[in-house]
């Protein structure tokens, strides 16, 4: 029986899904959705870049002697005269609905999501550098909304699309690579290969992103944040690079060891799956690895994809939010002030109020341990 196109676009693999939720697919879907504007005082600009690691083979592809990665870089700005910047592409649209089952929808939907950024305005800088991993499959397009919220704030964002493990990655060359990773995904060990792979491909982006932007970003204030096994590759990333001060993870089951714990501040934020001694227990074995400043949230009514861009798109794919979830506003809103209000206790040094216990103006963010 065909998946509908709810159930595989709020599952990610390899990380621990959300209980089963219906989602009646709309009559007729309307028109491209328009993420949430930025919050922050500055414009935001966005820019690509193709990056290639000589150094190593690319894990996916054995044809390739080298590890080629599309980064998309988003930081505060002034006004620049370059156009919109587009979500993803026609083609990635339509590989990516295909990837996830889509029907009934058109083809380059996704395409038209109106998006706030401007594509290369002039940078300003330096700013604090934060890397963002997105959810297995997923592109990295699918975190813009914090992205550009980030950005919008004085951070430098640098999202990294790892190559072949998303339905559609645009390399240098126009050509738009699949996901050559799916074909191993229920392999034993894959998801500690998965995060192994990703905090090598985020050192190289770091040592490229130093030598390439050295006025637009302060080496000194550097954090990692993902969504499910980009947000377990986070925690991997620290453990193998120290110029990553601080993590976040957003809902993803953890695969790297930490032998020797792990100093630096680390924020857990998850969907109830992720409750202290729920149904994943690597955040329990992971916490008390943690020996710095540390927090674990737990959003009630969230769930997988609940900390991505999802829930601003599911109208225009025709698809009902979950009965009993927070608004798509709501998510968006949760996420970014909680992620903001962590880099600025860790890099900016802004001491936060929201870390003290629960707030009243949030009531869905439970602390855990």
């Amino acid at each position: 029986m065909r998946r509908t196109l709810a159930a595989l676009l709020l599952l990610t693999a390899c990380s621990t899904p959300a209980a089963p939720r219906s989602a009646a697919p709309s009559p007729r879907p309307p028109g491209p959705a328009t993420l949430a504007a930025p919050t922050g005082e500055h414009p935001v600009g966005t820019t690509v870049l193709h990056l290639t690691d000589a150094s190593r083979p690319d894990p996916w592809n054995l044809d390739a002697k080298a590890r080629e990665l599309r980064v998309t870089l988003w930081y505060p700005s002034g006004r620049g005269e370059g156009g919109r910047a587009a979500y993803m592409s026609p083609r990635e649209s339509e590989l990516t609905l295909k990837g996830s089952g889509a029907a009934g929808v058109p083809p380059d939907i996704l395409s038209r999501t109106v998006v706030h950024a401007t594509t290369d305005a002039p940078a300003k800088g330096p700013f604090p550098l934060v890397v963002l991993s997105p959810g297995f499959t997923k592109p990295v397009s699918t975190l813009t909304s914090l992205a550009e919220d980030l950005a919008s704030r004085g951070y430098v964002v640098a999202g990294v699309d790892h190559t072949y493990e998303s339905h559609a990655t645009t390399l240098a060359d126009g050509e738009v690579a699949g996901c050559l990773a799916c074909d191993s995904d229920t392999d034993p060990g894959f998801g500690t290969g998965v995060v192994g792979t990703r905090a090598a491909d985020v050192s190289f982006v770091l040592d490229e992103l130093l030598a390439r932007k050295p006025a637009l970003i302060d080496p000194t204030r550097i954090a990692m944040a993902g969504q499910s096994i980009g947000g377990a590759s986070a925690l991997a990333a620290m453990a193998a690079d120290k110029r990553i001060d601080a993590g976040v993870d957003l809902d993803g089951t953890t695969y790297a060891r930490l032998p020797n714990g792990l100093a630096r501040p680390f924020l857990f934020i998850g969907s109830p799956e992720h409750a202290p001694g729920g149904r994943d227990p690597s955040w329990d074995r992971d916490w008390t690895l943690l020996t710095g400043w540390k927090r674990w949230l737990v959003v009630t009514g969230a769930d997988h994809q609940s900390f991505t861009d999802l829930p601003q798109l599911q109208g225009a794919l025709g698809l009902r939010p979950p009965p009993g979830a927070p608004s798509a506003a709501r998510l968006a809103e949760i996420t970014r002030t909680y992620v903001a209000a962590f880099l600025d206790e860790h890099l900016r040094s802004r001491p936060q109020p929201l870390w003290k216990g629960p707030s009243a103006r949030y009531p869905e963010v439970k602390f855990g341990s």
